[in-house]
């Protein structure tokens, strides 16, 4: 029996909808899981891969004078617990070698007030280059680099941001700040972040390991710790390691 056109039609007409529905549902299900996947990335994810395009500013001193435009700004600690500083006399223009201060911890905020160099008695014949600053109200001066001759190795670029390290690093969530302002640590923190908080590593004698994947010992300003990483992520920290 053949078929009207009037019911043609509308099998026509329902094949379409069908059609339609169909392609519907799917695209539906195409954007519930790229939502999805867009909620599983987390923060501190996309975070961390921004770091790598964060570019801190540079000095690069080669003198006295050049070292000097650290008094311009002031300059944040970039590597804790690892510049030792000591008591600095300005009238005789001479830091106390034989009586060490202490070490400087990460991202302390300093007002640097003059380049100068000095004699250590550890180093005779090489000049150190001194980076002068005050503290708790007292004068204190840190090494910065040495002068030999006419020869100037100055490492204040590796030393110090000349950039507030918060702005910087603005795209960390907040609760990573808060912590590393504590100057505390938590799991899911990376290298970079645990040495903003704690100050500088080093890996585990014997042990192999990528950066971002291995363990690595912080001296912690006498507080030692011991924190496992992997795919730059902390997933293991012990106390007094």
């Amino acid at each position: 029996m053949a078929v009207d056109s009037e019911l043609k039609n509308k099998l026509q007409l329902f094949m379409v909808a069908a059609i339609l529905l169909a392609g519907g549902r799917a695209a539906y299900i195409i954007y519930e899981r790229h939502e999805a996947m867009k909620k599983e990335t987390k923060p501190q994810e996309s975070a961390m891969k921004a770091d790598y395009y964060v570019t801190p500013k540079r000095l690069r001193p080669y003198d006295l004078k050049s070292a000097r435009q650290l008094t311009e700004q002031p300059v944040w600690v970039k590597v804790g617990y690892q510049l030792t500083y000591y008591p600095y006399d300005k009238a005789r223009r001479k830091a106390d070698f034989a009586q060490p201060a202490g070490t400087l911890p990460p991202l302390l905020k300093l007002s640097i007030q003059d380049a100068v160099t000095d004699v250590s008695p550890q180093a005779a014949g090489t000049k150190q280059v001194m980076a002068v600053f005050s503290l708790d109200g007292k004068e204190y001066a840190v090494p910065i680099g040495a002068e030999k001759g006419s020869d100037f190795k100055i490492y204040s670029d590796d030393a110090f941001f000349i950039e507030d390290p918060h702005e910087l690093y603005k795209h960390w969530p907040a609760d990573v700040w808060k912590k590393i302002d504590a100057h505390e640590v938590q799991a899911g923190m990376s290298e970079l972040q645990a040495s903003f908080a704690i100050g500088a590593g080093a890996p585990e004698s014997g042990s192999a390991g990528d950066y971002g994947s291995r363990t690595l010992h912080y001296a912690n300003g006498g507080n030692p710790m011991a924190i496992t990483f992997a795919n730059d992520k902390a997933v293991e920290i012990k106390q007094g390691a």
